[in-house]
């Protein structure tokens, strides 16, 4: 689909960050029971230096508007169209460069496409991406009062009315929108968070056209019995202190090494779920985790994607 055919779709940015409880369910997209497990929100302390000045990685939420207001990269809002009746809002970011660049979808948590999920596709931008960030909620549910976020109860009510195989089928719609541009490789890499981290790994098992590979951060791995159709190289990046989760990973290591299939997961002592968004939480160990999974997250694509 060529990129003049989509109409572009001006908003503001920079509207206040709203941190509600992060949640996600196994296998969330064929699962109702979407479920806020722990709190996530900002620790009530001062903002360190290290996280406001970590260029390095993805903002974190308390500095992430500040960061975009001032990037130096173009990002615009487009609607792509996914389907004969359906159409997904999303944010790209273009990378400086002079060549073609790989493309990276952004999955967001449960509550749509924030603020902080537009810091993360920034960031890969600022690595050298096209980076794609597809609100899986567009048009579902109303941000809270003031922000760009869906409230914990409308967005675990909108999660629960999408299907998987609408989600994967917008998924692969975006990332063919994403080649299909004239400064695009053709192919495709995936990154998500909680919920999208899971929909991340589900996406490795649809393993679509184009797809080269899939970055889970703190997200439940699919069901044993699925990842057989697993076609692309998997990276998980996950928080020690983080047991829900966690008790899925060993259990898809064991059944994909079987398989002979490259997962490569990574956990993070001390950390909690959410860190790469609440980096100054945790007494410094979600800085220190951030600081790990973001290189090796980019050390991935490059191997995967290209650079």
């Amino acid at each position: 689909m060529s990129r003049s055919s989509l109409s572009i779709v001006r908003m503001l940015a920079g509207a206040a960050f709203f941190a509600p409880s992060a949640a996600c369910a196994r296998n969330a997209p064929e699962s109702n029971d979407v479920h806020a497990e722990h709190a996530v929100t900002p620790s009530g302390g001062r903002m360190t230096a290290a996280v406001a000045s970590d260029t390095a990685l993805p903002a974190g939420a308390l500095d992430v508007a500040a960061r975009i207001a001032h990037s130096p990269r173009h990002g615009e809002w487009v609607m792509i169209r996914t389907g004969p009746s359906d159409s997904v809002k999303a944010w790209v970011v273009y990378p400086e460069r002079s060549t073609k660049a790989p493309v990276v979808l952004v999955v967001h948590e449960i509550f749509g496409l924030s603020t902080w999920v537009r810091g993360v596709a920034d960031q890969l931008a600022a690595d050298g991406y096209i980076a794609i960030a597809p609100d899986l909620l567009t048009g579902k549910a109303a941000p809270a009062p003031g922000s760009d976020t869906l409230t914990q109860a409308a967005a675990s009510a909108a999660i629960r009315t999408l299907g998987t195989a609408d989600v994967h089928r917008q998924l692969a719609a975006v990332g063919q929108y994403g080649v299909s541009l004239s400064a695009a490789e053709k192919r495709y890499g995936i990154v998500g968070f909680c919920w999208g981290g899971s929909t991340s790994f589900m996406h490795a098992v649809t393993s679509p056209p184009g797809l080269g590979a899939a970055a889970v951060y703190y997200g439940t791995s699919p069901a044993d019995s699925l990842l057989s159709r697993v076609k692309v190289p998997v990276i998980g990046l996950y928080a020690g202190d983080d047991a829900r989760v966690n008790a899925t990973v060993a259990p898809a290591v064991e059944v994909m090494r079987s398989l002979g299939k490259r997962y490569e997961p990574h956990t993070f002592a001390g950390a909690g779920h959410g860190f790469l968004r609440q980096q100054e939480g945790k007494d410094g160990a979600n800085l220190a985790a951030s600081r790990q999974a973001w290189p090796l997250t980019i050390a991935f694509f490059r191997t995967n994607l290209g650079r």
